[in-house]
């Protein structure tokens, strides 16, 4: 293959792999959690590896591996996973305007492959340049990848480790998350918006609203950015 095509393929592709790093991390540590679940929830190891690499949905798979163990039926699994996965449909629409020149198949692998994690990730990229489809689809790949490896591992391990819990495995993900808001950040007013949100979180938390702070936190820290973000003095303004 020629040089002057090999140079830049392989520049886009470890480009792909550099960004990734923070959710390959997250997502091997969090994937383990998982597989152990699953493999102490029943599953079988063909079954907890087939559910990373169709559902593909950190909180679904957990969710659903939780209902399995209680013997959940069939369609409530389903349908609990559904609703928990409606997010992804406001995850694309907010992405979608940065890939209207690509057709439905490019489109269909990439939405596939697209997370919480890998959407806070291309989001900070898209704000920053424009990066090629190579790179991306390099990005959801590996993230996939150490996902699955995660699941084996974690399955593998599942009869030695049945409380995930003393080894801080459950707080990875809230971790990551961390990670991925602080590569965000441009202003004091998106810093404040999050002070609100996790201040927000726990007071309610605190007051016995422990089903709903999350959500009602969200809301309140969204508003008050709205309100932030309408009272700032727009650039050129004096």
């Amino acid at each position: 293959m020629n040089q002057t095509i090999i140079k830049p393929l392989r520049s886009e592709l470890l480009t792909g792999l550099t960004r990734a790093i923070p959710v390959m991390l997250g997502y091997l540590t969090v994937g383990f959690a998982y597989g152990i679940l699953a493999q102490n929830a029943g599953l079988s190891l063909f079954n907890g590896i087939l559910m990373s690499v169709v559902v593909y949905a950190g909180s679904a798979q957990l969710i659903g591996a939780g209902m399995f163990a209680m013997a959940a039926h069939p369609l409530s699994i389903i349908a609990t996973t559904f609703i928990v996965n409606l997010r992804h449909m406001l995850m694309s629409a907010a992405i979608s305007p940065n890939l209207k020149r690509w057709n439905k198949i490019e489109l269909s692998i990439f939405g596939f492959e697209l997370t919480d994690e890998t959407f806070a990730l291309h989001s900070t990229t898209f704000s920053r340049v424009h990066p090629s489809k190579t790179s991306l689809f390099t990005s959801n790949f590996v993230s996939q990848c150490s996902w699955i490896i995660g699941t084996i591992l974690g399955m593998l391990a599942g009869s030695l480790i049945p409380d995930i819990r003393p080894f801080g495995l459950d707080f990875v993900l809230s971790a990551m998350f961390i990670a991925l808001i602080f590569m965000q950040l441009k202003n004091n007013r998106q810093v404040a918006v999050i002070l609100i949100a996790g201040l927000s979180a726990m007071l309610l938390k605190m007051a016995g609203v422990t089903h709903w702070n999350v959500i009602i936190a969200t809301l309140v820290a969204a508003t008050a950015g709205t309100l932030i973000e309408a009272a700032a003095p727009k650039a050129g303004e004096s």
